[in-house]
C-alpha cells in the first residue's frame, strides 16, 4: 500500500474516533433511574417540580431538593400521564431533535465514496505489483531484480577460496567503487561489465556478492530468464526498469545470473527482429553501452556458455573483462575445504590437505556437498565429532551413488557382476597410462550393479591419445569378461553404459580431437542449426562415411587388444570374480595382490591412506572433458 491510501485510512480513523468523542460530550451527566411506576406515583404526590420528555426517556426533578432523576417509559401508550403532569402543576419540557454538525453530515454522506475510493486504490496498487503484489498483471513491465542493501550483504572475498586468479581480476572493481578518483584522474575508466564464465558449482555468484560485500554497495540480482516472457516487449522494459532503479542506487552492482538465457546469438528464433528474447537483449545492449550512459553501475554475469552469446555483448564497452572462473586445483581444493569446514567439528586426525588430494576435478559446490554428506554420515552414527571415515563414505556416496542395502542379487547375478567389475580392473592395472584402480565392489549403488573405481594421481589438464585409447580398452573390459566367462549368447546388457561412452570418446577422438591418422588434425563437429538445440552436419557424406569407419576402427582396435589382455590373464580373472565373492569390495592392496597372483590378503581397517588417491579425471586442454572413466564403469539394470 503506497503512503497516499495510508494517509487515507488514517484520516478516515480520525474521524470516526473523534465523532465518537463528540456524542460522547452530548452525554447526560449520571441521574438516579427509577421505575416508571414510582414516577407516577411521586407525580401523584406531589412531588415533581419538572419534567423533560425525549421519546421513552423522562428526565425530572424533584420538588423537595432539586434532585435529578431519570426513567423510561414503557413502550405503550400512557393517555394518562400529561394529565396527571398538568393536574398536579409539573413544568413539561420538550426535547428539539438532534441534529448533526456540519463536518458530522460531511463525513457521513463522504464515507462510502471515501471507502469506495480506498478499496480501488488498494486493488489498483495491488495489480501493479506493490504492497507485495510484485506479480501482479500489470506489473509485467516492472523489473524483478531484487535488490540486497550495503547491511545485508554479508559474503566477502574470505567467503571465497580456490579461485585465486578470478578474484585478482576483480579487485579493481571494489577498490573502484570505493574510490573512483583513484582511477578517473589518470584517465582510466573501470570496466562496464565483467562476464564470469566456468563450469556449474565454481563459486561465479558467490564470487559476485563478495565483491558487492566487500565494496559496501547496493547489488540488484536478477536472472537471465527472469526478463523473458510470451509478450514482445516486456523484457525490455524489464531492462529498462532495472537500470533506472540502478542510476537511482549509483554506485551498484547489477549481476544477472545465466545471462546466456537473454543473451544468445541474435539471427537464431523463428520471429525474426520481433522475437521477444532479441528484443530483450537489443535493449541490454543499449543500456550497457548506448547513447546515454550509465556512470557508476557495473553489470556482472555469469554462464556457464560464453560460446553462445552474441558478439555485440562481449566487445569492450559492454563486458570488457572476461574472468574465467575454473575448478580449483589442489591448492585452492584445501582452501574451499577449511572455509566449509568451519562450521563443521572435526577430528583432530581429519586434514583437508588428504582430502584435497582425494578430489582432484570436483568443484566448490561439490566439495561443500561432500563436508555435508560427511557430517550427515556422522551424524546417523551418533558422533560427536566427524572423522576421515565419514569423509571416506561421502566421497563414495557422490563418486559411485549410495549403497542399495535392502537391493537383493541372485548368485548368479553376482557373479557375473563380478566377472564384468575384474575385467574392468584387470585391463586398467595392464595399459600404460591408466589411472589406478582404487576400488572395486559388486555392492549395488545407484544406478549401478557394481562399479570399478579409478583414482588419477595427480590434476590432469590434457590426456594423450594412449591414454585416451587404454581407457576405451579399459570400458570394453566388463563385456570382455562376460563374453569369456558365459559365452556370446550369454552377454548381458550390464555394458551399455560402457559401449555409450566408449562410442562417443573414439567419435571425439576423430571429429575433435584430430587423433585420427586418417582424418588429420580438423575439426569435423556438427554445427549449430537455426534453432536452439538442433544441429547438421557441416561435412559431406562421404566425410561422414569414413568418420564411420574411422570410429569403428579404433573400436575394434581397441576391443581386441583387452580381449588379449583378459585372455593372457585368464587366472586372475577367476580369482578376482572369487575375491569379489567373498568380500563384495576389495581396495587398492588386494588389486595388487591379485595382479601379482599372490594370496589376497583380507580387508584392512580404514585409515587416512585411503584418501591418498583422487577421483575426477582432469580436463583437456581446451578445457573439454574427454570423458575419462569416472567412478568407474557401471551396470545398468
Amino acid at each position: 500500500m503506497n503512503d497516499m491510501a495510508k494517509n487515507l485510512v488514517l484520516w478516515l480513523i480520525i474521524a470516526a474516533v473523534l465523532l465518537s468523542v463528540f456524542q460522547n460530550f452530548n452525554a447526560s451527566p449520571n441521574k438516579e433511574e427509577i421505575p416508571y411506576s414510582e414516577f407516577v406515583l411521586e407525580v401523584q404526590a406531589d412531588r415533581v417540580k419538572e419534567v423533560s420528555i425525549d421519546g421513552l426517556v423522562i428526565e425530572g426533578i424533584r420538588q423537595a431538593d432539586n434532585s435529578r432523576f431519570i426513567t423510561i417509559r414503557p413502550n405503550l401508550v400512557d393517555m394518562k400521564l400529561m394529565d396527571d403532569l398538568l393536574n398536579h402543576s409539573v413544568k413539561v419540557v420538550g426535547q428539539k431533535p438532534e441534529q448533526a454538525g456540519f463536518w458530522q453530515q460531511l463525513f457521513f454522506a463522504s464515507f462510502p465514496i471515501l471507502l469506495i475510493i480506498a478499496v480501488f486504490m488498494f486493488f489498483m496498487r495491488q495489480m501493479q505489483g506493490g504492497g507485495g503484489g510484485r506479480g501482479g498483471p500489470m506489473s509485467f513491465g516492472k523489473s524483478k531484480a531484487r535488490l540486497l542493501g550495503e547491511d545485508q550483504i554479508k559474503t566477502t572475498f574470505a567467503d571465497v577460496a580456490g579461485v585465486d586468479e578470478a578474484k585478482e581480476e576483480v579487485q579493481e572493481l571494489v577498490e573502484f567503487l570505493r574510490d573512483p578518483s583513484r582511477f578517473q584522474r589518470l584517465g582510466g575508466q573501470i570496466p562496464r561489465g565483467v562476464l564470469m564464465a566456468g563450469p556449474p558449482g565454481t563459486g561465479k555468484t558467490l564470487l559476485a556478492k563478495a565483491i558487492a560485500g566487500e565494496a559496501k554497495v547496493p547489488f540488484f540480482s536478477i536472472s537471465g530468464s527472469d526478463f523473458v516472457e510470451m509478450f514482445v516487449g516486456v523484457g525490455a522494459s524489464r531492462v529498462r526498469d532495472m537500470f533506472d532503479q540502478a542510476k537511482k542506487q549509483a554506485p551498484c552492482i547489477i549481476f544477472i545470473d545465466e545471462i546466456d538465457a537473454v543473451g544468445r546469438h541474435r539471427g537464431g528464433g523463428h520471429g525474426g527482429g520481433h522475437d521477444e528474447r532479441e528484443q530483450t537483449l537489443n535493449q541490454l545492449l543499449v543500456e550497457m553501452d548506448g547513447f546515454e550512459g550509465n556512470e557508476g553501475i557495473i553489470v556482472i554475469a555469469a554462464t556457464n556458455r560464453p560460446d553462445v552469446l552474441d558478439k555485440a555483448l562481449l566487445r569492450p564497452g559492454r563486458f570488457d573483462r572476461q574472468v574465467f572462473v575454473g575448478l580449483p586445483d589442489i591448492r585452492g581444493r584445501e582452501q574451499i575445504l577449511k572455509v566449509h569446514m568451519r562450521k563443521v567439528p572435526l577430528d583432530e586426525k581429519v586434514q583437508a590437505s588428504i582430502i584435497a588430494r582425494g578430489t582432484p576435478g570436483f568443484s566448490g559446490a561439490d566439495l561443500a556437498n561432500l563436508v555435508n554428506e560427511a557430517a550427515l554420515f556422522a551424524a546417523r552414527a551418533n558422533r560427536r565429532l566427524v572423522t576421515m571415515e565419514e569423509f571416506e563414505k561421502a566421497r563414495d556416496k557422490i563418486m559411485m551413488g549410495a549403497e542399495r542395502k535392502t537391493m537383493v542379487m541372485g548368485e548368479k547375478e553376482k557373479e557375473n557382476t563380478a566377472y564384468h567389475e575384474a575385467g574392468h580392473a584387470i585391463v586398467g592395472r595392464l595399459v600404460p597410462e591408466h589411472d589406478p584402480v582404487h576400488k572395486v565392489t559388486i555392492i549395488p549403488r545407484g544406478r549401478a550393479l557394481g562399479v570399478t573405481q579409478f583414482l588419477p594421481e595427480d590434476d590432469k589438464y590434457s590426456i594423450s591419445k594412449r591414454a585416451l585409447e587404454s581407457q576405451l580398452c579399459t570400458l570394453f573390459g566388463g563385456r570382455i569378461a562376460e563374453e569369456m566367462t558365459l559365452g556370446f549368447e550369454g552377454v548381458t546388457t550390464g555394458a551399455s553404459n560402457d559401449i555409450e561412452r566408449a562410442t562417443q570418446l573414439a567419435r571425439n577422438m576423430v571429429t575433435k580431437w584430430g587423433l585420427s591418422e586418417k582424418l588429420g588434425p580438423l575439426n569435423y563437429g556438427e554445427e549449430e542449426g537455426a534453432y536452439p538445440g538442433m544441429y547438421h552436419s557441416a561435412h559431406s557424406d562421404g566425410t561422414s562415411r569414413m568418420i564411420d569407419e574411422e570410429v569403428r576402427h579404433i573400436i575394434d582396435s581397441c576391443y581386441a587388444r583387452a580381449t588379449k589382455i583378459l585372455e593372457d590373464n585368464r587366472d586372475i580373472l577367476e580369482a578376482m570374480k572369487d575375491a569379489l565373492m567373498e568380500y563384495e569390495t576389495i581396495d587398492a592392496e588386494q588389486v595388487d595382490d591379485l595382479m601379482a597372483r599372490r594370496k589376497v590378503r583380507p580387508p584392512r581397517d580404514w585409515d587416512d591412506n585411503d584418501f591418498n588417491g583422487h577421483l575426477k579425471g582432469g580436463e583437456s586442454r581446451d578445457q573439454e572433458k574427454p570423458s575419462s572413466p569416472i567412478g568407474g564403469p557401471a551396470k545398468d539394470h
